[in-house]
């Protein structure tokens, strides 16, 4: 007998049974999408971590470099299990060739290297080491994604006295180097065609490597390795910094995906509750009936249960099915990088476990809404067919029509007023619909917009020069510096050095911290607290080392100056999210034995002739690398940007599915209810689309509040949100950059044109009310 009720139910409620259905079977696929796509994250990170042997610690260094006393330390060293030392020939950009085009305006550092033989192996996209011969060359996937290369095109590198071409056999997945956040690049060559380049271009750099016999001992070995007084004319890279960097990507779009995920389970809650009441307010009288004649309430709920049970069930399988496919858009760059890692038990058994989740919420949340019986008297809801959150409230505002308004927009107000409680579900759902769309589309216009550089540590300019360690970096900079000053076109400009210096840990020995030397106040910073540096006694911190240091500003810290410990006092505290973020800014003379690399930005009087000038500089300074803004944002954050394009077009889809969805079934509720209501307002000669005006009306005032309240919200809670997403990646603070048009215009009007749509389509079965059929029944 279940089943034939059942059966009967869902064809007589067709349109309530398919829209609910569909909302749990997307909130189920969102958050087995979201799952599984974190569990890919991890597993294809750990996969490629394992499959490369990537290294414990690596030690940048540019310059002549003593491999005789690192491996004899290394050699000497308990913790060490294995140790190389890399050798890599850094090229410019201008003189390679990935098409008919240099990489003359690239952000990434170019170095070819051989395929190493010990471990921190550089993979091809089936995860196997690579092996290339003479004259072929292998190339990073950052350059197939942008360059949309193919196997067997050319590569050719050319700096006028030197030139050879080789073809591409594979791509190279690096473990290091993979991110576009990382810009450092490694190219795959033979030992023998390494030989000619060392000869023919480029200048020296190494890896200094190491893998320990126990991972979490890497800070001591840190420690260890600076104090030991080998080569450290680079940055420090650890384990844990390169997994941070290749999750960074994917790491916040599968943040917001859940987030998404979040809120769309609570509106699912919301739309049962809805689909609910607006069952019971159209079955009332069955109901009355079936208290009436003795059945009981247990059996009357489980009538209604199993419905819900079995559309939850089967949408909720459906929806983890459906995530299998779905899965793979959000994915792929994923597979891309890092490859697929062997599938286990749990890539299948999480996504299900959070598709159960969704299950039981439905059943728990139906079993609660049911509890509603309780209070359905035969008597009173066969006198009334009433609804406690349906109930008119009398008086709650004195809402008088004049002569300006029409009856339809009057009577529409006025139920909106009376009927408070009722609409304020409604609200909350166009409050969270519109919260959903703007939250994903502010945070992509702030990962565009030119003001996110302050957020990589760099202050905002026209124009950026970065000189790589050279074996005249010193005369380059000089001359550098000196013709920029010289220039008529060149507004304001401002040299910055980054070099290592020591500080003091708790422990009383030194550690290595990367300062940038300059004047700060041309091209200013925003702070999370404090300011930029204004005495050679102050150093502003990064947020990571900040919290790394466990400093704030006004706190004391000791630095290394000139062989001299000298206590500075933190002055402020900024972000940044390149390379983990683990900076520094003083006032200090800067340590010519350990630059690290020299920056000097500007900005021109003229834009228009920033092309032009870039063209200048990239010749006169060759090989430094020369870049506009717009373009070092892009190379920095495209993969990002481009992930969080897709999320933002998912969440504006699901913001407007969820209002169509939510509206239809309310108005439908509504309709149920205000039947009797209806056939009055028919029978005194109100025309149909006057009476479908009066729910459109109500529909849009509900709209434009929770549009407004949403777009509060999403300025307010959503900033706070994203910050505490990339609080992990050294920005804890962000602040949207707000496209006007885009989300106070577009947003509002896309959804108040399919609201109107949609109210205007659900209220069609007022077409079937009459005084008559009111008597009748």
């Amino acid at each position: 007998m279940l089943l034939r009720m059942l059966r009967n139910d869902l064809m007589r409620k067709k349109g309530i049974t398919v829209a609910l259905f569909i909302f749990v079977l997307l909130a189920a696929l969102l958050v087995s999408s979201g799952s599984r796509m974190i569990m890919e994250l991890t597993s294809s990170i750990q996969y490629l971590f394992s499959e490369s042997k990537t290294p414990h610690f690596v030690q940048m260094h540019a310059g002549d470099l003593d491999q005789t006393k690192v491996n004899t330390w290394a050699e000497g060293n308990a913790m060490v299990e294995q140790h190389q030392i890399v050798e890599m020939v850094n090229i410019n950009g201008a003189n390679l060739y990935l098409g008919a085009e240099s990489e003359k305006n690239t952000v990434m550092d170019i170095d070819l290297v051989t395929q190493n033989q010990q471990f921190d192996y550089l993979l091809n996209l089936n995860s196997e080491i690579i092996q290339v011969r003479d004259g072929e060359i292998a190339v990073p996937v950052y350059y197939l994604q942008q360059n949309k290369l193919n196997i067997g095109d050319q590569v050719r590198i050319n700096n006028g006295a030197f030139e050879r071409s080789y073809t591409i056999v594979d791509f190279v997945r690096d473990a290091q180097m993979n991110p576009s956040v990382v810009h450092s690049k490694r190219f795959i060559v033979s030992p023998n065609d390494l030989e000619q380049l060392k000869q023919g271009v480029g200048e020296m750099e190494y890896l200094i490597e190491f893998r320990l016999h126990d991972p979490a001992k890497t800070s001591e070995f840190t420690q260890a390795y600076q104090n030991a007084g080998l080569p450290n004319a680079g940055p420090v890279v650890t384990y844990g910094l390169f997994q941070l960097l290749n999750g960074m990507t994917d790491g916040i779009i599968a943040a917001v995906i859940i987030l998404v995920s979040l809120v769309l389970i609570l509106i699912a809650m919301l739309c049962i509750r809805f689909t609910m009441l607006a069952t019971i307010e159209e079955d009332y009288r069955e109901i009355s009936v079936m208290k009436a004649i003795g059945i009981a309430e247990k059996d009357i709920k489980r009538l209604y249960l199993v419905k819900y049970v079995f559309m939850a069930g089967f949408a909720s399988i459906l929806g983890y099915v459906a995530s299998l496919g779905v899965n793979q858009l959000f994915v792929s760059n994923i597979m891309l990088y890092m490859g697929k890692a062997p599938a286990t038990l749990l890539h299948f058994a999480v996504p299900l476990l959070a598709t159960g989740l969704i299950f039981t919420m439905v059943v728990l949340f139906c079993r609660a809404v049911l509890r509603r019986f309780r209070s359905i008297s035969a008597v009173e809801a066969l006198r009334t067919g009433s609804l406690g959150d349906t109930q008119i409230v009398r008086n709650r505002l004195n809402l008088s029509r004049n002569r300006w308004s029409s009856v339809p927009v009057f009577l529409g107000l006025k139920d909106v007023m009376q009927r408070v409680k009722m609409f304020r579900l409604l609200l909350f759902v166009f409050i969270v619909s519109s919260f959903i769309m703007i939250v994903p589309l502010n945070f992509l216009n702030t990962l565009q917009a030119p003001s996110f550089i302050s957020y990589m540590g760099v202050g905002q300019s026209d124009i950026r020069i970065d000189l790589r360690h050279t074996t005249d970096v010193e005369q380059r900079y000089a001359r550098l510096v000196n013709q920029i000053k010289n220039d008529a076109d060149v507004q304001k400009y401002s040299p910055l050095v980054t070099s290592q210096f020591k500080i003091r840990n708790a422990e009383g020995s030194y550690d290595n911290l990367s300062v940038e030397s300059g004047d700060f106040s041309i091209f200013p910073l925003s702070y999370l607290s404090g300011n930029a540096p204004a005495t050679d006694r102050e150093i502003a911190l990064s947020d990571a080392n900040s919290n790394e240091l466990k400093l704030k500003t006004g706190d004391q810290l000791t630095l290394q100056v000139g062989g001299q410990d000298q206590v500075m006092t933190v002055s402020g505290i900024y972000q940044d999210v390149t390379n983990g973020g683990k900076t520094a800014k003083a006032l200090l003379p800067y340590n010519k034995d350990s630059v690290l690399w020299y920056v000097v930005s500007l900005d021109l009087k003229d834009r228009d002739v920033m092309a032009a000038k870039i063209a200048t500089y990239e010749k006169d300074f060759s090989p430094a690398r020369v870049t506009d803004l717009q373009g070092y944002l892009n190379q920095t954050l495209g993969g990002t940007i481009q992930q969080l394009k897709l999320v933002t077009t998912l969440a504006l889809a699901i913001g407007v599915f969820i209002s169509i969805l939510i509206t239809s079934l309310f108005l439908q509720m509504m309709v149920a209810k205000d039947n009797n209501d209806i056939a009055v307002l028919r029978s005194i000669g109100f025309a149909l689309s006057k009476i479908k005006l009066k729910y459109v009306v109500m529909s849009l005032v509900i709209l434009i509040v929770g549009v407004a309240a949403g777009t509060i919200l999403s300025n307010t809670l959503g900033p706070m949100l994203v910050s505490g997403i990339m609080s992990s990646f050294g920005a804890s603070k962000i602040v949207f950059v707000i496209n006007p048009v885009q989300a106070y215009v577009l947003c509002p009007l896309l959804l108040a044109g399919t609201i109107i749509i949609t109210a205007w389509i659900s209220i069609q079965s007022i077409r079937e009310t009459s005084i008559s059929k009111m008597i009748v029944e």
